[in-house]
């Protein structure tokens, strides 16, 4: 569906619903992170992109006063969220992003109105492509336009990650929610998760895609692995005598091995030579230079295989299956993203040759796991918007 289908299928999902048609439709994407993995909570860089999957909501001011309805139109469940008192954690458990980012505009002052919403995501759910920050910058989105009070857009973005932390108690780092309100069609986002500083990365040729492949598997030992992982990088750090891994070099790691457990030592190499792989694709991008982006993909992949150890056989298996089409078949590069044990892996294409390395890539991985994938290709997207209102 693009967006003018799914937000037209919103609004009268609202009208059939509520009875009247909405006043208001707000909109925000999901994403995929081209390269850059594990560097946000270790002060790097992050290049990610806003793709053509969204959260849209449609809503009008309600009758009842002190309330807001949210009827998920997929999944027909419903939630009320008390707006007459401080916003408290509820049921069910997906309306705690949006009771997150509604506390948020309540702690700076915002009197929340009451509504009646209707919305709908086609972010796939726990596919590692931020279904959950699509979901928060859209309610916010909404919100700016139902009281009329804009804010700028860093701040929504921070309202949105601090929403996540507070209601859904996921510590995530900022990368979602800031693509998710500042993307831009045709451009890539290089982000600086120390100085929060960002800069559009164009990504206009026609000439390439991006694929993105969910595996549809998700192991169940990530959670307690991010954590170990961010303990690990922080022991790096302390021993390398820096403020975080974004300040070592890879000579003054070398140097230190011997002060560290291979284990630690291994969890930084990844880190340190990720940031500098971000670096150098925003410029391959820039430049159109497709073969060396797609050979930092593979590096980024492998070293996220090898030495940070947060892929999986599935996510491995669809990484080796593109590069067994390669280059001749129209595959640049290919590489797990977002955090790992399942998910998603993002594959960068020629257009022209999309259409056959989709299929390829879902006989081979279904013939190897038993497992049907879910492939779509996005070109850069543009960040949360009001379509009406």
């Amino acid at each position: 569906m693009t967006l003018k289908q799914l937000s037209a299928r919103v609004a009268a999902d609202f009208e059939k619903h509520y009875g009247r048609p909405p006043r208001w439709i707000a909109v925000a994407p999901g994403r995929v992170n081209l390269i850059g993995e594990h560097t946000d909570y270790n002060d790097g860089f992050v290049l990610p992109m806003a793709i053509e999957r969204y959260a849209v909501m449609a809503a009008d001011a309600a009758s009842a006063p002190g309330t807001i309805s949210v009827y998920d139109t997929h999944f027909k469940e419903s939630a009320a969220i008390d707006v007459s008192a401080p916003v408290a954690k509820g049921e069910p458990k997906w309306s705690n992003y949006i009771r997150g980012v509604l506390a948020g505009f309540q702690q700076r002052g915002v009197k929340i109105p009451a509504l009646d919403v209707a919305f709908m995501s086609t972010v796939p759910l726990g596919g590692g492509l931020s279904s959950s920050a699509a979901l928060e910058v859209c309610t916010a989105t909404l919100m700016e336009a139902a009281t009329g009070k804009a804010i700028d857009p860093v701040e929504k973005a921070l309202l949105a990650q601090k929403a996540e932390h507070d209601f859904a108690g996921v510590p995530c780092g900022i990368m979602d929610q800031f693509i998710s309100v500042l993307g831009r069609e045709g451009h890539l986002l290089l982000l600086d998760c120390r100085t929060r500083q960002t800069e559009l990365v164009p990504m206009s040729d026609p000439s390439v895609e991006l694929l993105v492949v969910n595996t549809n598997v998700k192991h169940e030992l990530g959670s307690g692995e991010y954590a170990k992982r961010r303990a690990e990088c922080e022991q790096s750090a302390k021993i390398l005598g820096v403020k975080s891994l974004r300040d070592a070099t890879a000579e003054q790691l070398e140097k230190a091995k011997g002060k560290m457990s291979d284990v630690v030592y291994r969890r930084a190499r990844h880190v340190i030579g990720e940031i500098e792989r971000t670096i150098h694709a925003a410029e391959g991008i820039r430049l159109s230079n497709w073969p060396t982006v797609g050979q930092l993909m593979y590096a980024s992949h492998n070293a996220l295989r090898d030495d940070y150890e947060v892929s999986c056989t599935e996510l491995d298996a669809v990484v080796e299956i593109a590069e067994n089409i390669g280059h001749k078949g129209g595959v640049y590069g290919c590489r797990m993203t977002g955090g790992g044990f399942g998910g998603c892996c993002v594959a960068l294409v020629k257009a022209s040759a999309a259409e056959a390395i989709t299929k390829k890539i879902a006989a081979d991985y279904q013939l190897k796991t038993n497992i049907k994938p879910a492939i779509f290709s996005s070109r850069p997207a543009a960040g949360a918007a009001i379509l009406k209102g």
